[in-house]
């Protein structure tokens, strides 16, 4: 149960929209929040709260600037020997001790550690993108803040591109019914992905259709009789980190009849890759479209 809800909860923190629609308008000086944005100078001593944040800093080339990142930032492997200041609730002490010029934070509303920070003079900007080119926005918005504005400049224009390169190639392919699993302790009723989700619009994207896209919402658990009508021809398995195995689930009962299971289209997948918003989401939505459509894309998205 524990597993469960740390997952949900994880995803639930950075609420994760469907991709590939218009970012929503924004002046470079505010964040996602269209809270103004006022640092004195270039920070040099940073606070990532999120491990999307933590791997767009890396990723930009300031991880020599990253001072402390929240508890579940582990990529890249330099991240993992970060000072750490919490989790779902941070340490404002372990914060403020390190001295930070900026803390990037993410949340729908403004996080209560924001306000506390802010009142002590130390700047948060809040990162939220709902959407590919959201995150592709925030990339920016960060390389101008920080001072890497020619980096974000080049690894938004990459990511554009390679997102475009997958959707295009993808265009008019059969949609082919896929299932992704979130979470499986509860074999009876998984958790999945449905509208609303960053999972769902990768699966669209790489010319797959997902089999919980009427579904209630974004994260949501459903019934293994719903999963065994709908038939999927593909199942990802982004709990597989969690011991969830390809050979578990086909003994599941009535899944070994599943066209996926029959055809071995049964794959584990990074979870990190597919939910958190920053710069490996079109590595996930390459390895979607690899294991959607192998025919497509046998070198993983190229």
């Amino acid at each position: 149960m524990y597993r469960t809800l740390f997952r949900i909860c994880l995803l639930a923190l950075v609420a994760l929209l469907a991709a590939g629609c218009a970012a929503s308008p924004r002046t470079p000086a505010t964040d996602d929040l269209g809270r103004p944005i006022t640092l004195k100078e270039t920070p040099h001593r940073i606070v990532s709260m999120a491990p999307s944040n933590t791997e767009l800093l890396f990723a930009l080339g300031l991880g020599s600037k990253v001072v402390g990142v929240d508890d579940f930032s582990d990529y890249p492997p330099q991240a993992k020997e970060t000072a750490k200041v919490g989790g779902f609730i941070p340490s404002l002490e372990k914060i403020v001790a390190l001295e930070p010029d900026l803390v990037l934070g993410i949340g729908e509303t403004l996080p209560e550690y924001a306000s506390t920070l802010e009142a002590r003079g130390i700047p948060v900007v809040i990162l939220q993108p709902k959407d590919i080119e959201g995150i592709l926005a925030d990339i920016e918005l960060v390389g101008a803040i920080t001072g890497a504005r020619k980096e974000a400049r080049e690894l938004a224009t990459e990511m554009r591109r390679e997102v475009n390169a997958v959707v295009t190639k993808a265009q008019g392919s059969p949609r082919v019914r896929v299932f992704y699993e979130i979470d499986g302790s509860d074999p009876v009723r998984p958790w999945t992905a449905g509208p609303g989700s960053f999972i769902q619009a990768l699966i669209e994207m790489a010319g797959g259709a997902n089999i919980a896209s009427e579904a209630a919402g974004p994260w949501v658990q459903i019934s293994a009789e719903e999963i065994v009508r709908a038939d999927p021809q593909v199942i990802l398995l982004g709990d597989a980190a969690y011991g969830t195995t390809v050979e578990s689930v086909k003994r599941r009962p009535g899944w070994g009849g599943l066209s996926a299971a029959k055809v071995g289209a049964i794959y584990p997948i990074d979870a990190d890759i597919t939910t958190r918003p920053g710069p490996r989401i079109v590595q996930g939505l390459k390895e979607i479209a690899r294991l959607v459509h192998p025919e497509l894309f046998p070198e993983g998205g190229k």
